[in-house]
């Protein structure tokens, strides 16, 4: 298995058949399981084996099989679903972190992360933002009771790109965890555990569901990492993924690479289309020879990903009657899927951030964030395209 591609795990790794033989993955829909005599329930208490199960808050047969596929995926020793993207970022972080400990994050965070972190700053944690494009500002964050560093690898929605690499040197300098959100690098286009990753954290709601269909995460890492203090945590504040929404991942799994790919061509089609267009303030796109961190996202993914951001000139009424005009991109918050999105990030998920963060981090009245989907890339530059005349 170790010398099989991408695409061959993505169908094949960590599958758990049944004495029925199933092709497709069994989905075991039960929250406990039933022991041979009281000393097998007692053994499996005080240590449970690979294939041993307790109660499904602590692991389930179709669970593990969606964890052992994205962790042969990533390049980890193991890795742990939890129930949603949130619950994973905040797992990976509290499971760690105690008061008095010290973390440093990129500035340039969803909403909700920087609300885990504001958590655990009530709680003792104290925690510094930087800009995490500038490496002095992580250098001189560093300090001795650090303990974990916190970034995107590509932010969230003006796709800065942080330097993975450069990132983990620092903090392992110090003995610091280096935990990274890769949501929009995707597990196809991700280094980060070559990079210097030890926590590599998805929302499975995106791109490895990539239907729209469930809430799902997950937490990547070593065993020791992901079986100790993690699954510790998980298990008892009750942040596991469901058994079905496991079952809908590993499906989701399967088509991925196709999916990713395709993806991120048509994003590449539709920023070279829009760049430089007069109704279009900035074209934003790792892919783009004019992006800031162009040569070190190539470097780090080999691709500029599935992800356009538009700043429409004009502003937020601009913005509006574009997404307004898409026929074929949809209006919502979602990213990853198959269907293309749009989201105006200024109204929707950041409008909460006060003004002079969004002014910091370029989240302007125009900008609209575009997740491309897997239909004709033609039909997509068509549809963009003609909704520009609108804005």
């Amino acid at each position: 298995m170790a010398d099989w591609k991408t695409r061959t795990k993505l169908v094949h790794e960590g599958i758990r058949r049944s004495q029925y033989g199933e092709m497709a993955e069994g989905i075991f829909l039960t929250q406990g399981f039933v022991y041979d005599s009281a000393e097998q329930a007692q053994a499996r208490f005080v240590q449970a084996g690979d294939d041993e199960f307790i109660y499904a808050r602590y692991g389930n047969p179709t669970t593990r099989m969606f964890e052992d596929r994205i962790a042969a995926i990533e390049g980890t020793e193991d890795a742990f679903a939890a129930a949603s993207g949130m619950a994973a970022v905040n797992g990976a972080l509290t499971a760690i972190l105690k008061a008095g400990d010290h973390v440093v994050a990129a500035r340039a965070l969803f909403g909700s992360c920087l609300y885990v972190l504001e958590i655990l700053a009530r709680f003792g944690v104290e925690v510094t933002l930087v800009d995490g494009l500038d490496l002095d500002h992580w250098r001189g964050a560093m300090r001795a009771d650090t303990k974990a560093v916190f970034f995107e690898s590509v932010s969230n929605p003006t796709l800065e790109v942080i330097d993975i690499r450069a990132v983990a040197e620092i903090a392992h300098g110090v003995g610091a965890l280096v935990v990274v959100d890769n949501v929009f690098a995707t597990p196809v286009f991700s280094r980060a555990v070559a990079l210097g990753a030890d926590v590599v954290v998805y929302s499975t709601t995106k791109h490895i569901d990539g239907g729209g269909r469930a809430l799902g995460g997950v937490i990547c890492g070593t065993r020791d990492y992901i079986r100790g203090l993690l699954e510790t945590y998980m298990k008892h504040t009750g942040g596991a993924m469901s058994p079905f929404h496991a079952w809908i991942m590993l499906n989701g799994m399967q088509t991925l690479d196709l999916r990713v790919r395709a993806q991120a061509a048509n994003a590449a089609a539709v920023a070279s289309a829009t760049a430089g267009h007069a109704k279009v303030a900035r074209a934003i796109y790792p892919g783009l020879m004019d992006h800031p961190q162009h040569a070190l996202v190539m470097e780090q993914m080999g691709s500029g990903g599935t992800m356009v951001s538009l700043d429409i000139a004009g502003g937020q009424e601009a913005a509006f009657r574009f997404l307004n005009a898409l026929e074929i991109v949809k209006i919502s918050n979602n990213l990853g899927d198959a269907k293309s999105i749009a989201t105006h990030p200024a109204t929707t998920t950041h409008q909460r951030l006060p003004q002079e963060q969004k002014d910091l981090l370029g989240i302007t009245p125009g900008l609209v964030r575009i997740s491309m989907g897997i239909e004709d890339g033609a039909d997509l530059v068509a549809d963009v395209m003609q909704a520009l005349d609108h804005a």
